[in-house]
Protein backbone atom coordinates (compact mmCIF):
# COMPACT_ATOMS: atom_id res chain seq x y z
CA UNK A 1 0.00 0.00 0.00
CA UNK A 2 1.40 3.42 -0.97
CA UNK A 3 2.36 5.97 1.61
CA UNK A 4 -0.26 8.58 2.42
CA UNK A 5 0.42 12.30 2.03
CA UNK A 6 1.38 12.61 5.69
CA UNK A 7 3.39 9.40 6.02
CA UNK A 8 6.30 9.98 8.40
CA UNK A 9 8.63 8.10 6.05
CA UNK A 10 8.19 10.83 3.45
CA UNK A 11 9.62 13.52 5.72
CA UNK A 12 13.38 13.88 5.52
CA UNK A 13 15.39 12.66 8.50
CA UNK A 14 16.81 15.52 10.56
CA UNK A 15 18.49 13.28 13.09
CA UNK A 16 21.88 13.86 11.50
CA UNK A 17 21.74 17.66 11.59
CA UNK A 18 23.64 17.79 14.88
CA UNK A 19 25.15 15.18 17.14
CA UNK A 20 23.21 13.87 20.09
CA UNK A 21 24.29 15.36 23.40
CA UNK A 22 23.86 12.72 26.16
CA UNK A 23 23.46 15.32 28.89
CA UNK A 24 20.73 17.10 26.95
CA UNK A 25 19.03 13.77 26.30
CA UNK A 26 18.94 13.08 30.04
CA UNK A 27 17.32 16.48 30.52
CA UNK A 28 14.76 15.61 27.85
CA UNK A 29 15.76 18.42 25.47
CA UNK A 30 16.31 16.42 22.31
CA UNK A 31 19.29 16.48 20.01
CA UNK A 32 21.88 19.17 20.23
CA UNK A 33 19.63 21.63 21.97
CA UNK A 34 20.91 24.62 23.84
CA UNK A 35 22.16 23.51 27.23
CA UNK A 36 20.87 26.68 28.88
CA UNK A 37 17.26 27.81 28.99
CA UNK A 38 16.63 31.33 27.71
CA UNK A 39 16.32 32.69 31.22
CA UNK A 40 19.58 31.10 32.34
CA UNK A 41 21.52 32.56 29.42
CA UNK A 42 20.15 36.02 30.07
CA UNK A 43 20.82 35.81 33.79
CA UNK A 44 24.41 34.67 33.25
CA UNK A 45 25.00 37.37 30.65
CA UNK A 46 23.47 39.98 32.92
CA UNK A 47 25.55 38.82 35.86
CA UNK A 48 28.78 38.97 33.85
CA UNK A 49 27.89 42.40 32.52
CA UNK A 50 27.13 43.58 36.04
CA UNK A 51 30.52 42.30 37.19
CA UNK A 52 32.18 44.13 34.32
CA UNK A 53 30.43 47.37 35.27
CA UNK A 54 31.39 46.95 38.93
CA UNK A 55 34.98 46.23 37.91
CA UNK A 56 35.08 49.40 35.81
CA UNK A 57 33.68 51.41 38.71
CA UNK A 58 36.27 49.98 41.11
CA UNK A 59 39.09 50.71 38.69
CA UNK A 60 37.81 54.23 38.07
CA UNK A 61 37.89 54.93 41.81
CA UNK A 62 41.14 53.16 42.71
CA UNK A 63 43.14 53.68 39.52
CA UNK A 64 41.39 56.34 37.44
CA UNK A 65 44.29 56.50 35.00
CA UNK A 66 43.43 52.99 33.75
CA UNK A 67 39.70 53.62 33.32
CA UNK A 68 39.86 55.10 29.79
CA UNK A 69 42.17 52.28 28.73
CA UNK A 70 39.74 49.62 29.93
CA UNK A 71 36.75 51.32 28.30
CA UNK A 72 38.66 51.68 25.03
CA UNK A 73 39.73 48.03 25.19
CA UNK A 74 36.13 46.93 25.74
CA UNK A 75 34.93 49.03 22.79
CA UNK A 76 37.67 47.67 20.53
CA UNK A 77 36.85 44.09 21.57
CA UNK A 78 33.18 44.57 20.70
CA UNK A 79 34.14 46.14 17.38
CA UNK A 80 36.56 43.34 16.49
CA UNK A 81 34.26 40.47 17.44
CA UNK A 82 30.97 41.83 16.12
CA UNK A 83 29.10 40.35 13.19
CA UNK A 84 28.24 42.73 10.34
CA UNK A 85 24.57 43.11 9.39
CA UNK A 86 23.42 41.94 5.99
CA UNK A 87 23.66 44.67 3.30
CA UNK A 88 20.96 47.31 3.62
CA UNK A 89 19.46 46.46 0.24
CA UNK A 90 19.06 42.82 1.33
CA UNK A 91 17.47 43.87 4.62
CA UNK A 92 15.03 46.08 2.72
CA UNK A 93 14.07 43.19 0.44
CA UNK A 94 13.25 41.15 3.53
CA UNK A 95 11.55 43.84 5.63
CA UNK A 96 9.91 46.03 2.98
CA UNK A 97 9.46 43.90 -0.13
CA UNK A 98 8.73 46.03 -3.20
CA UNK A 99 9.23 49.08 -0.99
CA UNK A 100 5.91 48.71 0.80
CA UNK A 101 5.05 48.50 4.48
CA UNK A 102 4.97 44.91 5.72
CA UNK A 103 2.08 43.41 7.63
CA UNK A 104 3.09 40.12 9.23
CA UNK A 105 0.67 37.39 10.34
CA UNK A 106 1.57 36.34 13.91
CA UNK A 107 1.96 32.55 14.06
CA UNK A 108 0.57 32.61 10.55
CA UNK A 109 -2.44 34.63 11.71
CA UNK A 110 -3.61 32.57 14.65
CA UNK A 111 -7.01 34.25 14.91
CA UNK A 112 -7.92 33.73 11.26
CA UNK A 113 -6.68 30.12 11.07
CA UNK A 114 -5.10 27.47 13.32
CA UNK A 115 -1.73 28.90 14.32
CA UNK A 116 1.52 27.58 12.84
CA UNK A 117 -0.15 25.47 10.16
CA UNK A 118 0.04 25.34 6.38
CA UNK A 119 -3.59 26.40 6.33
CA UNK A 120 -2.67 29.52 8.30
CA UNK A 121 0.06 30.40 5.78
CA UNK A 122 -2.38 30.03 2.88
CA UNK A 123 -5.05 32.06 4.69
CA UNK A 124 -2.53 34.83 5.50
CA UNK A 125 -1.63 35.05 1.81
CA UNK A 126 -5.32 35.12 0.90
CA UNK A 127 -5.80 38.00 3.37
CA UNK A 128 -2.95 39.98 1.76
CA UNK A 129 -0.35 39.62 4.50
CA UNK A 130 3.19 40.46 3.44
CA UNK A 131 4.71 37.78 5.63
CA UNK A 132 4.18 35.19 8.35
CA UNK A 133 5.80 34.83 11.74
CA UNK A 134 6.34 31.13 12.47
CA UNK A 135 7.53 29.43 15.66
CA UNK A 136 10.31 26.86 15.42
CA UNK A 137 10.38 23.99 17.89
CA UNK A 138 11.77 20.44 17.99
CA UNK A 139 10.36 17.02 18.75
CA UNK A 140 12.18 14.66 21.09
CA UNK A 141 13.82 12.92 18.12
CA UNK A 142 15.13 16.17 16.67
CA UNK A 143 12.63 17.07 13.93
CA UNK A 144 12.14 20.82 13.41
CA UNK A 145 8.42 21.60 13.44
CA UNK A 146 6.09 24.57 13.84
CA UNK A 147 4.82 24.90 17.41
CA UNK A 148 4.68 27.86 19.78
CA UNK A 149 4.58 26.03 23.11
CA UNK A 150 6.79 23.29 24.45
CA UNK A 151 3.60 21.31 25.07
CA UNK A 152 0.90 20.36 22.56
CA UNK A 153 -2.00 20.80 24.99
CA UNK A 154 -3.17 24.30 24.05
CA UNK A 155 -3.43 23.97 20.27
CA UNK A 156 -3.93 20.27 19.49
CA UNK A 157 -6.12 17.34 20.51
CA UNK A 158 -3.18 15.76 22.33
CA UNK A 159 -1.34 16.30 25.60
CA UNK A 160 2.29 16.20 26.62
CA UNK A 161 5.61 17.91 26.19
CA UNK A 162 7.62 17.94 22.98
CA UNK A 163 10.48 16.70 25.14
CA UNK A 164 8.68 13.35 25.27
CA UNK A 165 6.91 13.25 21.89
CA UNK A 166 8.52 11.96 18.71
CA UNK A 167 7.77 13.41 15.30
CA UNK A 168 5.55 10.43 14.55
CA UNK A 169 3.59 11.14 17.75
CA UNK A 170 3.15 14.80 16.88
CA UNK A 171 2.16 14.03 13.29
CA UNK A 172 -0.93 12.17 14.53
CA UNK A 173 -2.26 15.28 16.28
CA UNK A 174 -4.74 17.79 14.93
CA UNK A 175 -3.39 21.37 15.35
CA UNK A 176 -6.80 22.80 14.37
CA UNK A 177 -8.75 20.89 17.03
CA UNK A 178 -9.17 23.79 19.48
CA UNK A 179 -9.38 26.66 17.01
CA UNK A 180 -12.65 28.59 16.70
CA UNK A 181 -12.72 27.87 12.94
CA UNK A 182 -11.59 24.24 13.17
CA UNK A 183 -14.37 23.05 10.84
CA UNK A 184 -12.85 25.12 8.04
CA UNK A 185 -9.49 23.34 8.41
CA UNK A 186 -10.33 19.61 8.54
CA UNK A 187 -7.04 18.08 7.36
CA UNK A 188 -4.31 20.03 9.14
CA UNK A 189 -1.20 18.36 10.51
CA UNK A 190 1.67 19.84 12.52
CA UNK A 191 4.03 20.89 9.71
CA UNK A 192 7.76 20.45 9.52
CA UNK A 193 9.98 23.48 9.14
CA UNK A 194 10.65 22.57 5.52
CA UNK A 195 6.98 22.17 4.65
CA UNK A 196 6.25 25.59 6.11
CA UNK A 197 9.10 27.14 4.13
CA UNK A 198 7.93 25.59 0.86
CA UNK A 199 4.34 26.75 1.46
CA UNK A 200 5.45 30.27 2.40
CA UNK A 201 7.69 30.67 -0.63
CA UNK A 202 4.99 29.27 -2.90
CA UNK A 203 2.67 32.02 -1.62
CA UNK A 204 5.39 34.69 -1.90
CA UNK A 205 5.43 35.30 1.85
CA UNK A 206 8.33 36.68 3.86
CA UNK A 207 9.08 34.43 6.85
CA UNK A 208 9.90 35.66 10.35
CA UNK A 209 11.40 32.61 12.07
CA UNK A 210 10.71 32.98 15.80
CA UNK A 211 13.19 30.86 17.73
CA UNK A 212 12.61 30.50 21.48
CA UNK A 213 15.77 28.58 22.33
CA UNK A 214 17.75 25.50 21.27
CA UNK A 215 20.36 27.84 19.78
CA UNK A 216 22.71 25.15 18.43
CA UNK A 217 19.93 22.89 17.17
CA UNK A 218 17.91 25.72 15.62
CA UNK A 219 20.86 27.37 13.88
CA UNK A 220 21.89 24.03 12.38
CA UNK A 221 18.38 23.27 11.12
CA UNK A 222 17.95 26.77 9.69
CA UNK A 223 21.37 26.75 8.04
CA UNK A 224 20.37 23.55 6.24
CA UNK A 225 17.19 25.22 4.99
CA UNK A 226 19.02 28.34 3.79
CA UNK A 227 21.42 26.15 1.86
CA UNK A 228 18.60 24.20 0.20
CA UNK A 229 16.36 27.22 -0.39
CA UNK A 230 18.72 30.16 -1.10
CA UNK A 231 15.79 32.47 -1.84
CA UNK A 232 15.33 32.56 1.94
CA UNK A 233 18.23 35.02 2.17
CA UNK A 234 15.96 37.71 0.73
CA UNK A 235 12.66 36.26 1.96
CA UNK A 236 13.21 35.60 5.66
CA UNK A 237 14.64 36.81 8.95
CA UNK A 238 15.57 34.93 12.15
CA UNK A 239 14.20 36.52 15.34
CA UNK A 240 14.63 35.70 19.02
CA UNK A 241 14.38 37.06 22.55
CA UNK A 242 17.49 35.00 23.26
CA UNK A 243 20.70 36.77 22.12
CA UNK A 244 22.46 33.39 22.07
CA UNK A 245 20.18 32.25 19.22
CA UNK A 246 21.14 35.28 17.12
CA UNK A 247 24.81 34.79 17.96
CA UNK A 248 24.76 31.13 16.88
CA UNK A 249 22.80 31.93 13.72
CA UNK A 250 25.34 34.57 12.70
CA UNK A 251 28.13 32.19 13.62
CA UNK A 252 26.92 29.48 11.23
CA UNK A 253 25.78 31.83 8.45
CA UNK A 254 26.55 35.54 8.58
CA UNK A 255 24.45 36.18 5.45
CA UNK A 256 21.17 35.53 7.27
CA UNK A 257 19.15 38.60 8.28
CA UNK A 258 18.50 38.60 12.03
CA UNK A 259 16.45 40.51 14.59
CA UNK A 260 16.35 40.79 18.36
CA UNK A 261 12.93 40.63 20.02
CA UNK A 262 12.33 42.57 23.21
CA UNK A 263 9.79 43.48 25.83
CA UNK A 264 11.05 45.74 28.63
CA UNK A 265 10.85 44.15 32.09
CA UNK A 266 10.26 40.68 30.65
CA UNK A 267 12.56 39.00 33.19
CA UNK A 268 10.81 40.44 36.25
CA UNK A 269 7.21 40.93 35.09
CA UNK A 270 4.70 38.91 33.11
CA UNK A 271 3.11 40.44 30.03
CA UNK A 272 0.04 41.43 32.09
CA UNK A 273 2.21 43.49 34.46
CA UNK A 274 2.20 41.07 37.39
CA UNK A 275 5.56 40.42 39.10
CA UNK A 276 7.12 37.01 38.51
CA UNK A 277 8.52 36.73 42.03
CA UNK A 278 7.43 37.78 45.50
CA UNK A 279 10.77 37.84 47.29
CA UNK A 280 14.24 39.35 46.89
CA UNK A 281 14.57 37.78 43.43
CA UNK A 282 12.10 40.30 42.02
CA UNK A 283 14.55 43.14 42.70
CA UNK A 284 17.47 41.16 41.30
CA UNK A 285 15.60 40.43 38.09
CA UNK A 286 14.48 44.06 37.82
CA UNK A 287 18.15 45.04 37.97
CA UNK A 288 18.93 42.48 35.27
CA UNK A 289 16.08 43.90 33.18
CA UNK A 290 17.64 47.35 33.36
CA UNK A 291 21.04 45.97 32.36
CA UNK A 292 19.54 43.88 29.55
CA UNK A 293 17.54 46.80 28.16
CA UNK A 294 20.55 49.10 28.24
CA UNK A 295 22.90 46.55 26.67
CA UNK A 296 20.46 45.71 23.85
CA UNK A 297 20.13 49.37 22.89
CA UNK A 298 23.76 50.35 23.58
CA UNK A 299 25.87 47.67 21.94
CA UNK A 300 24.35 44.19 21.58
CA UNK A 301 22.41 45.24 18.48
CA UNK A 302 25.71 46.14 16.82
CA UNK A 303 27.59 43.12 18.15
CA UNK A 304 25.02 40.73 16.61
CA UNK A 305 24.63 42.67 13.36
CA UNK A 306 20.84 42.79 13.48
CA UNK A 307 18.68 44.28 10.73
CA UNK A 308 15.49 44.70 12.78
CA UNK A 309 14.36 45.15 16.37
CA UNK A 310 11.02 43.56 17.28
CA UNK A 311 9.57 45.64 20.11
CA UNK A 312 6.35 45.26 22.09
CA UNK A 313 3.95 47.82 20.62
CA UNK A 314 3.37 49.87 23.80
CA UNK A 315 6.99 51.02 23.89
CA UNK A 316 7.18 52.37 20.33
CA UNK A 317 7.07 56.06 19.43
CA UNK A 318 8.26 58.25 16.58
CA UNK A 319 11.41 59.05 18.55
CA UNK A 320 12.04 55.35 19.15
CA UNK A 321 11.74 54.56 15.46
CA UNK A 322 14.06 57.48 14.69
CA UNK A 323 16.61 56.16 17.23
CA UNK A 324 16.86 52.85 15.38
CA UNK A 325 16.64 54.37 11.90
CA UNK A 326 19.79 56.37 12.65
CA UNK A 327 21.50 53.03 13.28
CA UNK A 328 20.20 51.39 10.12
CA UNK A 329 17.80 49.12 12.03
CA UNK A 330 14.10 48.69 11.25
CA UNK A 331 11.53 48.59 14.08
CA UNK A 332 8.81 45.93 13.96
CA UNK A 333 5.88 46.26 16.39
CA UNK A 334 4.09 43.34 18.03
CA UNK A 335 1.25 42.46 18.46
CA UNK A 336 -1.05 45.03 16.78
CA UNK A 337 -4.63 43.77 16.59
CA UNK A 338 -7.07 46.69 16.66
CA UNK A 339 -8.03 48.71 13.60
CA UNK A 340 -7.18 52.08 15.19
CA UNK A 341 -3.77 50.77 16.22
CA UNK A 342 -3.11 49.43 12.75
CA UNK A 343 -3.95 52.77 11.15
CA UNK A 344 -1.65 54.53 13.63
CA UNK A 345 1.30 52.23 12.88
CA UNK A 346 0.67 52.39 9.14
CA UNK A 347 -0.21 56.05 8.58
CA UNK A 348 1.59 57.87 11.42
CA UNK A 349 4.59 55.75 12.39
CA UNK A 350 5.02 53.99 9.03
CA UNK A 351 6.08 51.00 11.11
CA UNK A 352 6.01 47.31 10.19
CA UNK A 353 3.72 45.39 12.52
CA UNK A 354 2.82 41.84 13.45
CA UNK A 355 -0.85 40.96 13.96
CA UNK A 356 -2.98 37.97 14.95
CA UNK A 357 -5.64 38.84 12.38
CA UNK A 358 -5.67 40.49 8.97
CA UNK A 359 -9.46 40.86 8.88
CA UNK A 360 -10.81 41.29 12.44
CA UNK A 361 -9.93 42.95 15.71
CA UNK A 362 -8.94 40.53 18.45
CA UNK A 363 -7.07 40.23 21.71
CA UNK A 364 -3.36 39.33 21.50
CA UNK A 365 -2.65 35.60 21.41
CA UNK A 366 -1.45 34.07 24.65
Amino acid sequence: MGAGPWDVSMVRDYSAIVERDPELERQGRGRGGCGCPVMDVTVVAGFLLLLAVVALLVVSVCHPVYFPVLVLSLCLAVQALRYPPVPLEVAQQVLRPNGRLSVVAHRGGGYDAPENTLGAIRKAAENNATGVELDLEFTSDGFPILMHDRTVDRTTDGIGSLDHLTFEDVRKLNPAAKHRLHKNFPNEKVPTLEEAIVESLKNNMTIYFDVKGHAIQASAALKKMYQEYPELYTKSIVCSFDPLVIFKMKQVDKNVATALTHRPWRLSFFGNGKPKFHDYRQYWYMLLDIILDWSLHAFLWKFFGISAFLMQKNFISMDYIRFWAERGVEVVAWTVNYSDEKRYYEKILHCIYITDSLIEKCSPAS
